[in-house]
């Protein structure tokens, strides 16, 4: 096992696409698709499908469905609700699919705390942040905040693909920011 620039590079890109997840799922699934496509990053050997004409098809779809779904207020909370375990799921696929090099223990080993940790952790506040807004705007303020979350994911999604060091200097700020707000309210109660 070596941990070469290349493998440090790739564990980046995979945690800064697992927080992107975190927003929304499938944004970087996208972004990754088109990226492998374009040979911008390279993928694992059993993960080379994600870069096929027909999974950029479904992935964009599935983006465009998403982004959408997101702007009914009453949906966006139904949505939340599978979008948790989902998240989770695929913030380690978009792991294991980047990670290089490495035994298959750790890659998974990673997969599953980094990746579906983070994905998990961001996806459970954004979910907490919606519901919040809903009770107390009635919905009114959820649009703005699925405006936001969209937009966090394609520039997560950028920055880990295009400039990895920021995008784990952003996980690390949002875990933060996260952190801190959980604390408050904790402290509320």
């Amino acid at each position: 096992m070596d941990f070469t620039p290349e493998t440090i590079i790739s564990i980046l890109i995979g945690i800064g696409l697992a927080a992107s997840v975190g927003f929304r799922i499938f944004v970087p699934l996208f972004a990754l698709s088109l990226a492998s496509f374009y040979n911008v990053i390279p993928l694992n050997e059993s993960w080379q499908w994600v870069g096929s004409s027909t999974a950029i098809i479904i992935l964009g779809i599935a983006t465009i469905v998403e982004i959408f779904a997101y702007f009914i207020p009453w949906f966006d909370n139904l949505l939340d609700t599978i979008a948790v375990p989902l998240a989770a799921i695929a913030g380690t696929a978009v792991m294991v699919a980047t990670v290089s090099n490495l035994d298959p223990t750790i890659t998974w080993a990673l997969a599953i705390i980094a990746g579906g940790g983070t994905a998990t952790a961001i996806k459970g506040s954004t979910s907490t942040t919606r519901l919040a807004s809903t009770a107390t705007t009635a919905g009114v303020a959820n649009p703005v905040i699925s405006t936001i979350e969209t937009g966090t994911s394609i520039l997560m999604s950028a920055f880990a693909m295009f400039i990895p060091v920021l995008a784990i200097i952003c996980v690390v700020l949002i875990l933060w920011v996260l952190f801190k707000v959980f604390k408050l309210f904790k402290s509320k109660k």
